[in-house]
């Protein structure tokens, strides 16, 4: 989801044609910068780049004319939308319907020109990316206690509706390629790419976080069959948004503290920080509860909606190292 970071941008991860009409999405990292009047994207989070690193694309917000749903359009193309600028056409995927609405709606907000009827002063007061988002979003957080672990969940105050049952459709479908249907279904709880910061070098790396009824594992990326490190559960005394996140500079930064180590890991957005947070907490409440049921692996699975995501062609160059 798109999400105001400290620099109050609006930001987030989106795939985009870069190649006009060539079918092939890349997975980038968006800034919506209304104060210098760009768009700009990145190969990752910048914050995870080395210092200095260039945006390998960019437009102009005076050149774009209008951004709308292109899923007729690209039916072949999950939450599909596009940005008319000038004689270019660019086709980008959401991750899911309310990332769509939600991006449509910013980009839209962020190149309108509004012009003041005659003898009308030009407004005083402008909205802010948080006031934008918030407007659209109305997401407030509830904290519950599950077998002594805090739990914050997500609620949402408007209606899913129709929309809701596709909602993560896209990401859910898209599992790493050495897991089986079957595996799913009996362990896996949530996987996806979050960025860790290395125990010895202290540099931030991205990778692929799969966590199951019994560990929490990484990998380099989803194409890899071996784990660089098995985190078991019972290993785990806490999991939670991290304190020192303002010393760090890092957004949607939690930590988890083991026997061994604290790691500190980056999630793409508030909304999935929150749901690694869920997901972590509820699978260690279901392992140590009074047995393990089927119905106890439920819960957790309950607690954050398993959330897939596809192999990201920037995670490639990197060594094999934690």
């Amino acid at each position: 989801m798109p999400y105001v970071d400290r620099q109050n941008r609006i930001c987030g991860f989106l795939d985009i044609e870069e190649d006009e009409n060539s079918g092939r999405f890349l997975r980038r990292y968006f800034i919506l910068d209304t104060e210098q009047g760009n768009l700009l994207w990145y190969m990752d989070n910048p914050q995870n780049l080395p210092e200095g690193a260039d945006n390998v694309g960019f437009l102009k917000l005076t050149y774009i004319s209008k951004v709308s749903d292109a899923t007729k359009l690209r039916p072949k193309a999950e939450f599909c939308f596009v940005i008319n600028a000038g004689m270019r056409k660019f086709y980008l995927q959401a991750n899911d319907q309310q990332d769509l609405v939600e991006w449509i709606s910013v980009l839209n907000n962020a190149t309108k020109i509004t012009v003041p009827k005659c003898g009308e002063s030009q407004p005083a007061y402008a909205e802010t990316p948080q006031e934008v988002l918030g407007a659209m979003k109305q997401v407030s957080y509830k904290t519950e206690i599950v077998g002594g672990v805090p739990i914050i969940t997500a609620t949402q105050e408007q209606s899913e509706g129709q929309n809701g049952s596709d909602r993560g459709k896209r990401a859910q479908n898209q599992l790493p390629y050495f897991l089986s249907r079957g595996a799913q279904d009996q362990s896996l709880i949530k996987a996806g790419y979050c960025v860790k910061q290395g125990a010895v070098m202290r540099n931030w790396k991205r990778r692929y976080f799969v966590l199951d009824e019994n560990a929490l594992s990484y990998y380099k990326s989803d194409l890899d069959r071996e784990a660089l490190r098995v985190i078991p559960l019972k290993e785990i005394q806490k999991v939670q948004e991290c304190k020192q996140s303002e010393l760090m500079m890092r957004d949607n930064l939690f930590e988890m503290v083991t026997n061994s180590r604290t790691f500190y890991i980056q999630a793409d957005s508030p909304e999935d920080m929150h749901s690694w947070i869920k997901a972590v907490s509820g699978a260690i409440v279901a392992q140590r509860g009074p047995g393990r049921s089927a119905n106890t692996i439920r819960q957790a699975r309950r607690l954050s909606s398993p959330c897939i995501q596809r192999y990201s062609p920037f995670c490639s160059g990197e060594s094999r190292t934690e």
